[in-house]
């Protein structure tokens, strides 16, 4: 019994070390669309709500996306491959 306390302590520990990190990565993106946002209206300065800078905005990001899910899920492929 006093192990399945444990065990539902670690458990729940994880979980909540989880949702903290997936908090902060959300804040993160956040600072980060901001700034990209902040840097395409400096480099091509449009209208801050043009169509134009609205795709080149979301071209970008689904870019950059692109390219952190590959790197992350090759990441977690060797790291599985290793156990």
């Amino acid at each position: 019994m006093k192990k399945e306390g444990e065990e539902i302590k670690k458990e729940l520990q994880h979980r909540m070390t989880g949702y903290i990190v997936g908090a902060l990565g959300l804040v993160a993106g956040l600072a980060w669309n901001d700034a990209i946002k902040a840097l395409i209206e400096y480099l091509f300065p449009l209208a801050k709500n043009t169509l134009l800078a609205k795709f080149i905005y979301a071209i970008l990001m689904t870019f950059i996306i692109g390219i952190v899910a590959s790197y992350l899920i090759r990441f977690f492929d060797k790291k599985e491959e290793n156990k």
